[in-house]
C-alpha cells in the first residue's frame, strides 16, 4: 500500500510539534529507508510531498506513530493499494482473510466481506465460535475490522497475510454516511453541539479548538454538511446563560491512529502532531470544494 505524506498546512501549523518543516519530514523519511527494507519513498512533483509505500496500514502506521512521538507534525492521506499490469492485465494485491468470531455473528461477516469482493474459502465451527477464511482484495479490508468489531461487540478476531497480485476486482463500495464540517475557526461551544446533536455523531468534546474544514464528525446521512459548533447562546432580558436545563453531551467518538487511517475518505488528511489527531478536508474553503466538485 501507499500513502501520501506531506507538511502540516493546517491552521494549527507548528502549535504542538518542533519538527515541521518539509526538510525535516525528507530527513526522516530518507533515515527510515536505512532501517526499513520493505519501505519505499518516492517524490512528488511537489517539493512538500512523499508517496510512502509499505506492506499495508499498519506498517505505515508504525512509522507515523513513530514520527510524532519524535515531534514531528505531518499530514498523510488515504491509504491506496499499489495496482500492478501483469501481462498486459491489471491487478490488485488479494489477501488471505482469517475471521474467528461468535457464531451468531457468522452471517454478518460473510455478507460484509462477500461486499467487498471477497470469496469464502472455508468455514468451520469451534465450540460456539466459526472460523471462517476468505481470499479478498487488500482494498476491501480497509475499514473491516471497525465494521466487525462494533457488530460483534468487540468478539471478532481477524488476521490477514499478502496471498498474490490477481485481477482487478471491480469497484468496492466506501463510507456510506458523510462528514460533518466546521465552517468556523474558534471553540466548540456546548450550547451548539447539543443543538446539532441529531445530526450525527461527534469526533470532538466541548470547549475544543477548531478550524474551518476540519472534520468534525460523522453525518447521519450520506453527503457532507457543513455546520457551526462555535456558535455562542444570545443573551438577552428574557433569556440568562443558566436558565436551560443542563446541557446533556453524548461522548464524541474518538479514533486511533489506525482507525483515523481507515476511516477517511478520499478527499480527506489525517493531521498527525504529537498531542493530538485530526481528520480535515484537503480544500478547507467550503467554496474551493464546491469548485473542485464541479
Amino acid at each position: 500500500m501507499n500513502m501520501l505524506f506531506s507538511i502540516n498546512d493546517s491552521p494549527f501549523f507548528g502549535k504542538e510539534g518542533k519538527k515541521v518543516t518539509s526538510r525535516h519530514i525528507s530527513e526522516r523519511l530518507d533515515k527510515e529507508l536505512e532501517k526499513n527494507l520493505a519501505m519505499r519513498v518516492t517524490a512528488t512533483d511537489k517539493a512538500d510531498k512523499w508517496l510512502v509505500a509499505g506492506r499495508g496500514v499498519l506498517h505505515l502506521s508504525v512509522l507515523i506513530e513513530t514520527m510524532r512521538r519524535e515531534g514531528y507534525e505531518l499530514q498523510v492521506g488515504q491509504p491506496q493499494v499499489i495496482i500492478k499490469e501483469i501481462d498486459g492485465v491489471k491487478c490488485e494485491p488479494v489477501e488471505e482473510l482469517t475471521i474467528d468470531l461468535p457464531e451468531i455473528n457468522s452471517g454478518t461477516a460473510v455478507e460484509a466481506v462477500t461486499k467487498r469482493k471477497g470469496e469464502m474459502t472455508n468455514m468451520e465451527p469451534k465450540g460456539n465460535r466459526m472460523v471462517i477464511q476468505f481470499h479478498v482484495p487488500s482494498r476491501g479490508i480497509i475499514g473491516l475490522r471497525n465494521y466487525l468489531l462494533t457488530q460483534t461487540a468487540g468478539e471478532a478476531i481477524m488476521t490477514h497475510r499478502f496471498l498474490e497480485y490477481q485481477p482487478y476486482k471491480g469497484e468496492i463500495p466506501g463510507r456510506q454516511n458523510g462528514s460533518l464540517i466546521s465552517m468556523e475557526l474558534g471553540k466548540s461551544i456546548p450550547f451548539s453541539l447539543n443543538n446539532l446533536q441529531e445530526r450525527g455523531t461527534f469526533f470532538i468534546g466541548p470547549n475544543e479548538e477548531i478550524y474551518e474544514g476540519q472534520v468534525i464528525g460523522e453525518n447521519s446521512r450520506a453527503g457532507d454538511l457543513n455546520i457551526n459548533v462555535t456558535k455562542m447562546k444570545k443573551m438577552s432580558n428574557m433569556r440568562s446563560s443558566g436558565a436551560d436545563d443542563k446541557v446533556r453531551l453524548a461522548p464524541p467518538k474518538l479514533f486511533s491512529l489506525e482507525e483515523c487511517l481507515e476511516y477517511i475518505q478520499g478527499d480527506e488528511y489525517v493531521e498527525v502532531t504529537p498531542a493530538s489527531l485530526r481528520i480535515r478536508k484537503i480544500l478547507l474553503k467550503e467554496a474551493d470544494r464546491k469548485r473542485s466538485n464541479k
